[in-house]
């Protein structure tokens, strides 16, 4: 590109190049983020002067011949404006695009160089940082399909029915908790709860049931949710999956371990 183009932007926008250099000038506005942005500055100002009424602004010129030729200048821009606008604004949209498509490629690339593929790595090679992603819903998820992260335990309560796979993952910030809830019918208000060692308990997730329930015959999948606490393994004794009523009682659906 060279430095003439970049003084084009006023008679481009003015509508005074002829096709040869226009078409030059629009080659450079595609790769020109500042004479895009210069163009588009100029547009309200060259719609304003198009309407301009020249007999009135030639009347306060002192030089008579000074207003003709002023007075002709701008009939000749209100005739390229509308000539030329068209080509203008798509010009200015390609620009915009391009430019669009690249920062949208730069940022997709420099997410994909920050952010490694985890769900390539190995569970030897988990990060002890981040939450691990749960696996698909295949065969029941915890219950017989890809395990849940970690150290994991699944059983099912005679009274309730109700089934859960629990994943414990030792974390530098404590711990998270991977858990896959079966056999559950609503309409119902879930809790998680992890019962520490000393006999104290944290809630550490809650959620509803639909009607459908949750590993169903009406929703086969079971729910799979992720909770994270600052407990570590060692002091978490077990979970329970807890019911709530309207009045805040509450009722273990299962235990696990």
């Amino acid at each position: 590109m060279t430095q003439e183009q970049h003084f084009d932007v006023a008679a481009y926008a003015l509508g005074v190049l002829d096709e040869r250099d226009a078409a030059r000038f629009e080659d450079h506005l595609i790769d020109c983020p500042a004479c895009a942005i210069e163009l588009e500055s100029l547009l309200p100002v060259v719609d304003i002067l198009s309407d301009v009424d020249a007999d009135a602004l030639v009347a306060t010129e002192q030089s008579r011949r000074d207003g003709l030729v002023l007075k002709k200048m701008i009939g000749e821009v209100k005739r390229e404006r509308r000539r030329a606008n068209s080509r203008r604004l798509y010009s200015l949209a390609a620009a915009v695009v391009v430019f669009a498509m690249l920062s949208i490629g730069a940022l997709f690339a420099g997410a994909q160089w920050l952010a490694p593929d985890q769900g390539s790595q190995p569970p030897a090679q988990r990060s002890s940082k981040v939450l691990d992603p749960l696996p698909v819903a295949e065969g029941g998820g915890g219950f017989g399909g890809t395990p849940l992260p970690g150290e994991t335990f699944s059983t099912t309560d005679s009274r309730s029915g109700v089934s859960a796979a629990v994943g414990f993952e030792p974390k530098d910030w404590g711990t998270q908790v991977s858990f896959a809830v079966s056999n559950i019918k609503g309409p119902l208000t879930c809790r998680l709860v992890a019962v520490r060692t000393d006999g104290n308990a944290e809630v550490l997730s809650t959620w509803t049931v639909g009607d459908k329930g949750w590993g169903t015959p009406a929703q086969p999948e079971p729910l799979m949710l992720v909770a994270a606490t600052a407990l570590p393994r060692k002091d978490i004794a077990h979970v329970q999956v807890q019911s709530i009523d309207a009045t805040g009682s509450t009722e273990t659906l299962v235990r696990v371990p």
